[in-house]
């Protein structure tokens, strides 16, 4: 038959059973974190716009405007002109979703962008209305002052997606004659 060989066990250290409790505990809080952080996003485009927009426009510093377009100050301009809508602008922006995800920025098409005023999205186009050229400004446009139900980019922008945008506003200059609306070839502005 068979022998068996018994082991003795030794007793546990006094205070290793807290060490383990401790070290059960920082599992499930980093577990706990972990599972946040893959859901965070998701939960970011499930929160309607309009509730997301109450809460922010409290916040300090974020100013709301008539159409419901709000707006923060991160960088005072030179003063001076502002844009008009006729008027062509270079900049630098990063555009995101709620959930942080961007998806467009001037920096990915190779630097300052060069865009008509007046043939951006309406929230877009407000905004930089307000702006001084050497200004920055965070915008978050609602759905109605974005792309509405409509989405856009093949489902990259989903409808009726809330939008953010960092604008740093460097230079305008009056439209050229002939150009005009979305994709407006870009001109040198490098003289101004």
């Amino acid at each position: 038959m068979s022998e068996v060989t018994a082991v003795p066990l030794r007793p546990i250290r006094k205070g290793s059973l807290i060490t383990l409790w401790v070290g059960i505990a920082l599992v499930a809080a980093a577990g706990a974190a972990l599972a946040y952080k893959g859901t965070a996003r998701q939960v970011a485009m499930a929160e309607p716009a309009t509730e997301f927009l109450v809460r922010n426009g409290k916040k300090s510093g974020v100013v709301t405007t008539p159409s419901g377009l709000q707006y923060q100050v991160l960088e005072k301009g030179q003063g001076g002109v502002k844009p008009q809508p006729t008027d062509m602008v270079v900049l630098d922006y990063e555009g995101k979703l709620a959930n942080g995800e961007t998806f467009d920025a001037s920096a990915s098409h190779g630097g300052p962008a060069t865009l008509p005023v007046g043939g951006l999205i309406p929230g877009f186009t407000e905004g930089l209305q307000l702006m001084n050229p050497g200004a920055k400004y965070r915008f978050w446009i609602p759905p109605q002052l974005g792309y509405g139900d409509a989405g856009a980019g093949n489902g990259v922008i989903p409808p009726n997606a809330l939008l953010v945008f960092d604008v740093k506003l460097l230079a305008i200059a009056p439209q050229a004659p002939g150009m005009g609306g979305i994709g407006a070839p870009p001109h040198d502005m490098g003289a101004m």
